[in-house]
């Protein structure tokens, strides 16, 4: 038990510490913005980052992953606020955090299985793509001074790594930046801009409008949208960190992790959230491997909130920026554009429309599903290809031998293969040692053509049906007696 608590927690202290710091500060900015998207106060994207960054260190299924207010799901509150107000924002919250506890104790964290590789590559793609596309706005309107400030941070953040790891090299630029914007006395815009940080500590209040069928009713679409799009990111963020790092997650764990993280937000004031693949990867590559990183970055920024309020509000958004562009660059998988050319021209289409949607929408979940969609389409019409090899057999018969899939979308072609006329062959086998039988319909189809031979007086032989196909066709019994062995 120990041993277990050290690996989870305490393996890589002084990383995981750091990197904690580096993401409370890219927390920040971001927290605000998604709070005053919804139209509320910046406290509560803040402190929803705050309660979704320390629950889900504590109970959910992927190590090092950061949750916290997102704009996903920022997105869908704007519709409840604009309609309804900002009063039914907790209660929309926490019924989308006890959905979510359902969906993670009915293994539904399992499905992320079926997201193609392709659509993983569109995903982050998109998602390195929309993370630079957001920064642009704060260029609109800046001086030299901001670009300037913008190229030093990258400056020391692909650089100082090549002569120190004592500190995460984001977190040092951060803190380089803002000395220096400070002793400049420079005309920047400051996180303060973006909505002032208050010194205040979140409180329990539980929205008695959970108490009402009729918040009930108005609120359950929006809190089954949020539980659904809030899941597919987590587990698609917690799939990217696997390949990253190399380490496996508990998908099924994560998403009731996620439940119980979003029900405590909704009772301390905050929105809905879910995972941050932005600040993930932040973490990720600022060492941070542990659950306690994730701790770390939610304790340290309701630390930030309560004491240093006043100079977080002074930190450069030139700082941050530079932060995130570096982030957009690390999420873009680079490698899956410049190997397109040699993975199946299926895979690049559904990859590339993926993206597409994905900006166009501005919806990650859309553009998810679409690929999901597509890649089912791609798989059916591969699955719904079947032939027939005609080779000599003993006797004077012939043997077709059936490649592909036999079920009910291919069983008309299967009974067109055949030329039940040819006065040729007297005897047919039919061998399915390349093949599978599927279902009812698929068993069907094979007596039909067994039928359509015999009504010629011929004799047919059904050879080389695996275990799986042999058992079926058995149970289903439409088949004649001289359809031979399974062998």
């Amino acid at each position: 038990m120990l041993q277990q608590l050290k690996k989870s927690w305490f393996s890589n202290i002084r990383g995981d510490v750091l990197a904690g710091i580096t993401v409370a500060l890219a927390l920040i900015p971001e927290s605000i913005s998604f709070s005053l998207m919804i139209g509320a106060g910046p406290m509560v994207g803040l402190y929803a980052s705050f309660c979704m960054a320390v629950m889900i260190s504590i109970v959910g299924g992927r190590a090092g992953m950061i949750s916290a207010a997102t704009g996903a799901m920022a997105l869908i509150l704007v519709s409840l606020v604009k309609e309804h107000g900002l009063a039914y924002i907790f209660a929309a919250t926490i019924l989308a955090g006890a959905l979510q506890w359902i969906m993670g104790a009915f293994k539904l964290g399992q499905l992320v299985q079926f997201i193609p590789q392709s659509v993983m590559h569109g995903f982050v793609n998109a998602l390195g793509i929309l993370i630079f596309m957001a920064q642009l706005v704060h260029f609109v309107g800046a001086g030299w001074i901001m670009y300037a400030l913008v190229v030093l941070t990258l400056v020391i953040i692909y650089v100082l790594p090549k002569y120190t790891r004592i500190i995460p090299s984001p977190l040092a630029a951060i803190i380089i930046v803002s000395l220096l914007a400070v002793a400049l006395n420079a005309d920047l815009k400051t996180i303060g801009d973006r909505g002032l940080i208050e010194s205040a500590l979140p409180f329990f209040q539980f929205p008695t409008l959970l108490l009402s069928w009729d918040t009930l009713f108005i609120i359950f679409p929006y809190s089954l949208s949020l539980a659904i799009v809030g899941i597919l990111e987590s587990l698609l963020t917690a799939s990217v960190l696997d390949e990253m790092t190399d380490t496996s997650s508990d998908k099924n764990k994560e998403v009731r992790g996620q439940g119980l993280s979003n029900i405590v937000t909704g009772m301390f004031g905050g929105m809905a959230g879910c995972a941050l693949i932005g600040q993930s990867v932040i973490n990720v590559k600022s060492g941070g491997r542990t659950r306690l990183s994730t701790f770390v970055a939610g304790a340290f920024l309701l630390l930030l909130i309560v004491t240093l309020s006043d100079v977080v509000n002074k930190v450069p958004m030139a700082a941050l920026v530079g932060v995130m562009i570096m982030v957009a660059f690390s999420t873009f998988d680079w490698k899956s554009v410049t190997a397109i050319h040699k993975v199946p021209r299926s895979d690049a289409i559904i990859m590339v429309i993926t993206v597409a949607v994905v900006l166009l929408t501005h919806d990650l979940s859309k553009g998810v599903l679409a690929g999901v969609a597509l890649s089912a389409i791609v798989f059916a019409g591969k699955m719904a290809s079947i032939s027939a090899e005609a080779m000599p057999a003993a006797n004077g018969g012939v043997s077709y031998r059936i490649k592909g899939q036999l079920f009910f979308a291919t069983t008309s072609r299967f009974v067109e293969l055949f030329d039940y006329s040819d006065s040729s062959h007297q005897a047919i086998i039919l061998d399915f040692g390349a093949s599978h039988v599927w279902d009812q319909s698929a068993v069907t189809a094979i007596a039909k053509v067994q039928s359509k031979y015999e009504q010629q007086g011929k004799e047919v032989a059904i050879i080389g049906l695996n275990e799986a196909s042999s058992r079926i066709v058995q149970k289903i019994g439409v088949l004649t007696s001289s359809s031979g062995g399974q062998g």
